[in-house]
């Protein structure tokens, strides 16, 4: 699709500005690139979504990597445009969707408070739904209030496909107003923000994987497609094997959602799947580096679901663990969200906190009983690791952006 003039120019100068930001470091990016876009024409995201088929997808954990494993199931039938990269503001889609207008696919990871917005200007051909779990305290709504506005999102795109994580109630209430809906079953983990019933307030019970609410009937839909171990099993009986390189149950979980986003827009899970077992990080996520003999895998997560999952995959005593923490914009400034991490998991084991805030983190780590330093820098935390040859490296965002540099760039 020939787009119009107007909105060429938009792009032509957004990708300029993009260019000269790149160069002079100032780390704005894609986005500020798609904001002068925006600027030029309010219509441009809108205008080059048309003749694509487009998935979004949301949630607070699993975004990037999700997208990244559709993106790769996509590029069995046709070229794709992706933000895998995670600039998943509406600029940075504006951004994603620049570079290449020809594409056939697009798959998008959007902020969770955003998709409202995004569904509206792209007319996804599928909205892929992860989870809602508390997430950046200072910045970021309450999550039923996210669930809320999904729930009109979908509801405002009827020709679209929801793929939804039946185990996290939120989710399966705000997809619930769509009108095809494919339920994943994840075996979701994390339960402490779906408490009640986002229905009627009422209490969930859960027995195993099945929820319910105890008074209004609302409760887990059965799935069209689930995680049975490492297999993905559909209703009709068929019985797929997920081979990955990327660790983690949380993976598998991710994995399984995103096959059933590829096959909302015509890939099979038998290509979908093999597709997904090239994909051997994201965005330095379960990266490898080497510091002076020491092999250091990276590690990310921003909030207590997220820290919950990552604790289960770091290695067992005695690999060390140094711990990132900051709190900026990108974190969200409220570190309190420290105190619903479990942290007691790190016990008995050798454990070195860096980052801005790593004396909140001290503080954590001391009443969860958890013996540790405190080393400023990451080369050299990883150094106080006692030239242990593998150490495990987590960190929140930012600090994870900033061991990943810092280690690249060590001598």
């Amino acid at each position: 699709m020939e787009l119009p003039l107007r909105t060429r120019l938009a792009a032509f100068t957004g990708r300029l500005v993009s260019e000269v930001s790149r160069r002079a470091g100032t780390g704005a990016g894609s986005n500020i690139g798609g904001r002068v876009t925006l600027a030029l024409d309010p219509h441009a995201l809108e205008l080059m979504a048309a003749g694509r088929q487009v998935a979004l997808v949301s949630g607070t954990n699993g975004k990037t990597t999700t997208t990244r494993l559709l993106a790769a199931a996509l590029a069995r039938h046709g070229s794709v445009t992706t933000n895998s990269a995670g600039a998943n503001l509406l600029p940075g889609l504006v951004t994603t969707l620049a570079r290449d207008h020809q594409t056939r696919f697009a798959a998008l990871e959007v902020d969770e408070g955003l998709l409202a917005q995004a569904t509206r200007a792209v007319k996804p051909a599928a909205v892929v739904l992860l989870n809602l779990s508390r997430d950046q305290l200072d910045r970021v709504g309450e999550v039923r209030l996210h669930a809320a506005a999904w729930r009109r999102a979908v509801d405002g795109v009827p020709a679209t496909r929801v793929v939804a994580n039946t185990d996290d109630p939120l989710v399966a209430w705000a997809a619930q107003a769509g009108r095809m809906i494919t339920w994943v079953g994840t075996g979701h983990r994390w339960r402490a923000d779906a408490a009640t019933c986002p229905a009627c307030g009422n209490r969930i019970a859960w027995e195993g994987d099945h929820w319910y609410c105890v008074a209004c009937g609302f409760c887990r839909c059965p799935p069209h497609l689930w995680l049975d171990g490492e297999d993905l099993v559909s209703t009709t009986g068929e019985r797929y094997p997920i081979k990955l390189q990327l660790p983690g149950w949380c993976n598998l979980a991710n994995a399984a959602v995103a096959t059933a986003g590829a096959m909302a827009l015509g890939v099979r899970p038998e290509e979908a799947l093999p597709a997904m077992a090239d994909v051997h990080d994201v965005e330095g996520r379960y990266e490898t580096l080497n510091l002076d003999g020491t092999c250091v895998r990276l590690l990310l997560a921003k909030n207590p679901a997220g820290w919950a999952e990552t604790l289960d995959m770091i290695r067992p005593s005695p690999v060390p663990v140094v711990v990132g923490i900051n709190a900026r914009v990108a974190d969200g400034h409220d570190p309190s969200w420290l105190w619903d991490v479990p942290f007691e998991r790190l016990r008995g084991r050798l454990v070195v906190a860096t980052g801005d805030r790593a004396r909140d983190l001290a503080v954590r780590l001391r009443y969860a009983e958890v013996a540790h330093t405190v080393v400023p820098g990451y080369c050299e935390a990883v150094r106080a690791a006692n030239g242990s040859p593998d150490v495990d490296l987590a960190a929140n965002y930012t600090s994870f952006q900033d061991a990943r540099a810092e280690l690249h760039s060590a001598p």
